[in-house]
């Protein structure tokens, strides 16, 4: 378990969407300082709100930021790319940027920050997943999902011995820029927040936020056929 109050964050992507809710309910839950990433980082008017670059597919760049941020003892990787259409036809060099930015980012940003957390009793490392990281069907960002959670279960593993926490959250679509043109049901961004926070301080490891993560989770010993991106995320009543 890893205490919000007085502690500083990194949340990537953190000045919009998903990002900004997890900012705001860090500081609401009393977080002294979040580092709020972005590849072009906006002026913020909260003095406890750090602007801060970063990309994640770039290893200078998330070197910089683990150097600055030698304060934090909580990373949140919420940056993420995404790109649906069927694989076998999509552009490979597309396909290619998913990955580097939703698996090779987060890993990046791990092994960076590994030393700063553990140099802060361990700290917590949050990875955010999808429902799609159990069904398939959405191209190469839910592809890219897939492979972010045996990575995630890993790093687990690996940062044990340090006494990190290390945080996997599934979710289905949340009410943001990203998914405006869905009319399936979502999550708001300050619900999924709030879930993460206290997640972080309840020690959990892995985190179905709503429905669809826990229907898809649930079914993972069934039929193949039954695990697919539209069974999943046309669940109604997203909370349930």
């Amino acid at each position: 378990m890893v205490s919000i109050k007085g502690a500083t964050a990194v949340v990537t992507g953190g000045q919009r969407g998903l990002g900004r809710a997890l900012t705001k309910e860090l500081l609401r839950r009393g977080a002294a300082k979040v580092y709020a990433t972005a590849r072009t980082p906006a002026a913020e008017l909260d003095p406890r709100i750090v602007p801060a670059a970063l990309d994640v597919t770039s290893p200078e760049s998330v070197a910089d930021l683990a150097a600055r941020a030698g304060d934090a003892s909580i990373v949140i990787n919420n940056a993420g790319m995404a790109m649906g259409g069927k694989l076998l036809i999509a552009d490979f060099r597309e396909v290619t940027a998913v990955f580097d930015t939703n698996v090779f980012g987060p890993l990046r940003m791990a092994q960076a920050f590994a030393p700063v957390l553990a140099s802060h009793r361990g700290g917590a490392l949050v990875n955010m997943h999808s429902v799609l990281s159990w069904a398939a069907g959405a191209g190469a960002y839910g592809a890219s999902k897939a492979a972010l959670w045996p990575v995630t279960n890993s790093l687990r593993l690996e940062l044990a011995p340090a006494g990190t926490q290390v945080t996997g959250v599934h979710v289905g679509y949340i009410d943001t820029d990203m998914t405006a043109q869905v009319t399936a049901a979502k999550n708001a961004p300050a619900d999924v927040a709030a879930s993460i926070i206290s997640a972080i301080e309840g020690g959990e490891t892995e985190i179905l936020v709503d429905g669809p993560s826990r229907h898809c989770k649930a079914r993972l010993s069934g039929p193949v056929e039954a695990l697919t991106f539209d069974s999943a995320l046309q669940l109604k009543g997203t909370q349930s």
